[in-house]
């Protein structure tokens, strides 16, 4: 079964699918291990953790792809990968598309911001006109349709930029289309996270940013509400940047730092033991 699979089993089951975000082949393997079954490679982290850079649209595809096929092979569950804007015109799209697939990811994030674009929870966001976003979607379709064994979840940003209504119609039309994911980026409140899983049918993913738009709602009243999968994009990540700032304000201050994960957890989840059982059979011949 290949990831594409696995994930359109996944959306068939009943019940919400909790989905913490990842951002490179470590990260990924910490949430499978964990038991998640699936993940997403967050645009927003990678930016980060790759190039230290903001999420403004400064990563390339190039470089997200590569990042992508590290984490796809880190790991057996399905990742969602953003694929921003898709990297140009139409043409590009379909390319971003079967580049995505062939890396190993089960779906790609296609969304209709104007490039650069940037995270869906700051402020100067724009968007492209319906028109245009339509297109885009349609060659990310064409791709999916044409071969490329990758699911298509559409996303939009027109609450900041056009307000709820436009948003709403968005969405709905790419459900039409055929899209496999709806997801309206950064509604603000219950009511209008109630609204979109009331109007627009098929799976829809919540995005859950810490000091974002969107309220953090608990998983039970967010499946009750109607979305199918919550996405956490950077909880990983604060998580580990506030550790790695505890630990060098700890040294800076000639102390060593506390609550680190042991030595012998960092080698099983980077594959010591199963390298080691390998390395002892090839040497017995």
């Amino acid at each position: 079964m290949s990831k594409a699979e696995d994930l359109r089993r996944l959306l068939a089951e009943p019940g919400l699918i909790v989905m913490p975000c990842c951002f490179d082949a470590l990260s990924a393997k910490l949430i499978e291990r964990a038991g998640f079954p699936l993940t997403f490679m967050s645009g927003f982290a990678v930016s980060v953790a790759r190039l230290g850079l903001p999420d403004t649209g400064l990563i390339s595809y190039g470089e997200m792809l590569d990042q992508g096929r590290s984490i796809c092979d880190a790991v057996s569950i399905p990742v969602i990968g953003d694929g921003d804007t898709g990297y140009g015109n139409p043409l590009n799209v379909k390319r971003t598309v079967r580049g995505y697939a062939k890396a190993g990811f089960a779906c790609i994030m296609i969304e209709d911001q104007l490039a650069p674009k940037r995270c869906g929870h700051t402020r100067g966001k724009q968007t492209v006109s319906r028109n245009e976003a339509i297109t885009r979607l349609r060659a990310a379709l064409d791709a999916r349709d044409e071969g490329a064994d990758i699911l298509i979840m559409a996303r939009t940003d027109a609450r900041a930029t056009d307000g709820l209504e436009e948003a709403l119609t968005r969405v709905r039309t790419f459900r039409e289309m055929g899209a496999d994911i709806t997801f309206l980026e950064a509604p603000r409140g219950k009511d209008e996270m109630r609204r979109y899983c009331d109007e627009v049918d098929g799976p829809k993913m919540a995005n859950l940013v810490e000091q974002g738009d969107t309220p953090l709602l608990p998983h039970e009243e967010l499946e009750e509400i109607g979305y199918k999968l919550v996405a956490y994009p950077l909880t990983l990540q604060l998580a580990a940047q506030q550790g790695m700032m505890d630990a060098l304000a700890a040294m800076k201050a000639g102390r060593h730092p506390q609550h680190l994960a042991s030595f012998t957890e960092l080698q099983a989840v980077a594959g010591f033991p199963e390298y080691f059982e390998a390395e002892k059979a090839y040497a017995e011949g």
